[in-house]
């Protein structure tokens, strides 16, 4: 380990390990274990989100650091975990022994050569480890991100990833559930950082674990984070849209009451005339929420990149 932490000439580099769990008894000891060997200069951090089935004391008999999150949601806990750890390189991973640690090493080296954030990208070792729903929804919101931002990326649902200390100490987490995970691959994309992907083999869980994701809960909780990045990222486009539609339908409904004035005289329907100017304003006022919400959007990345550049990066060869 002692070549991840640090280079020739250069001061050791703190590594920490972080590991939300939640029920997790079945496999936080041997994830904690496989981490503090493939990683040996680390600190391993469990952060309990008040599990009932003994986890946080398996854990600390594993010998990593045990904290204790009381508010319910990954969301939560990951907010938690950034705020109490001090570290130079983060390596978060969920504790249900899915991820294969070897890969830590890689995405440790990607950290320290200059990357913000290298992602698990996960490679599915058994049919039974990537649900047919789970995957479906990963390559939807994987697509719709990649064209949001002009970025590719291929899995922004996964929980196993590593983090500059600036890229830790910037992320402002708003997120309660599992839809964290897009909200840190949105923070990375809107600020530029340069990020990486390394393939690691992803496991189904072991006898006894149970998973905590809903496909359907989730999924929608996921939509919702994609409508609200699409309203909050790209403003002019959401907004915009929003006020052609009902222009186009305020037109076509309001032209034949035009075309019935100019040929016969008769004062058209309030009802529908009224109809048609509310969608003319409501096309107006959408436009102008676009304007205002861009402006918006516009400086809270700039108050997001001041932040993110008040801590120093990697030291340049």
């Amino acid at each position: 380990m002692d070549d991840q932490c640090k280079d020739a000439g250069a001061p050791r580099r703190r590594v920490a390990v972080l590991v939300p769990c939640y029920n997790e008894s079945v496999t936080v000891a041997k994830v904690v274990a496989d981490f503090r060997r493939v990683l040996p200069g680390a600190d391993v951090y469990v952060f309990d989100n008040g599990s009932s089935d003994g986890t946080a004391t398996l854990a600390h008999s594993a010998g990593a650091r045990v904290r204790n999150v009381r508010a319910q949601g990954k969301g939560h806990v990951v907010r938690r975990m950034f705020a109490d750890v001090e570290a130079d390189v983060y390596v978060m991973v969920d504790g249900d022994d899915t991820y294969d640690a070897s890969t830590a090493t890689s995405l440790v080296r990607a950290v320290l050569d200059g990357d913000d954030m290298a992602v698990g990208m996960r490679v599915a070792t058994a049919a039974q480890a990537y649900r047919a729903g789970h995957a479906t929804g990963n390559l939807l919101l994987t697509g719709f991100l990649s064209w949001l931002f002009g970025r590719a990326c291929k899995d922004i649902l996964s929980g196993y990833r590593a983090f500059s200390r600036r890229f830790v100490k910037s992320f402002p987490a708003k997120s309660e559930g599992f839809e964290i995970e897009t909200e840190l691959t949105v923070h990375a994309l809107e600020l530029q950082m340069p990020t990486s992907e390394v393939a690691t083999p992803y496991k189904e869980r072991p006898d006894g674990s149970v998973s905590k994701l809903s496909t359907w809960g989730d999924g929608f909780r996921i939509l919702r984070t994609m409508l609200r990045l699409f309203s909050s990222e790209r403003p002019i486009a959401f907004y915009g849209t929003i006020s052609v539609a009902t222009l186009v339908l305020a037109a076509a409904m309001g032209t034949p009451l035009v075309f019935t004035f100019l040929e016969t005289g008769l004062v058209p329907r309030i009802p529908t005339a009224v109809v048609v100017t509310a969608l003319v304003v409501i096309s107006v006022l959408s436009m102008l929420v676009g304007l205002v919400v861009d402006a918006v959007t516009r400086a809270r990345k700039e108050a997001k990149t001041l932040a993110y550049l008040r801590f120093p990066g990697p030291p340049l060869p």
